[in-house]
């Protein structure tokens, strides 16, 4: 039996200090070979992937993350900032449950 999807999970991406904390709620969905993880706002930037657990799949999805953060950071663009997305100015602490 395949375990039952969990469709919102938070995946904070920190930085150093001084600088900002994105957070984003993205979406977890069974397929035929795996996990699709993805941002449905940003998906047209490319915030998809998949993985063939649900560990797998969030871990791959904070990857992808990470990259779209830095080469915006990097750009001087700001994150379009859509539901499903927090920024934070500084540390922040993240409860999943």
């Amino acid at each position: 039996m395949k375990p039952k999807p969990s469709n919102y999970h938070y995946i904070p991406l920190h930085q150093s200090a001084g600088m900002k904390t994105y957070m984003f709620v993205v979406t977890l969905k069974p397929d035929e070979d795996g996990w699709r993880a993805f941002h449905p706002n940003l998906e047209h930037l490319g915030v998809s992937t998949w993985g063939k657990t649900q560990e797998e799949a969030l871990h791959n999805i904070q990857e992808v993350l990470e990259m779209i953060v830095e080469e915006f950071t990097e750009e001087g663009k700001e994150i379009p900032v859509t539901a499903g997305i927090t920024i934070t100015e500084g540390p922040a602490v993240i409860v999943v449950r």
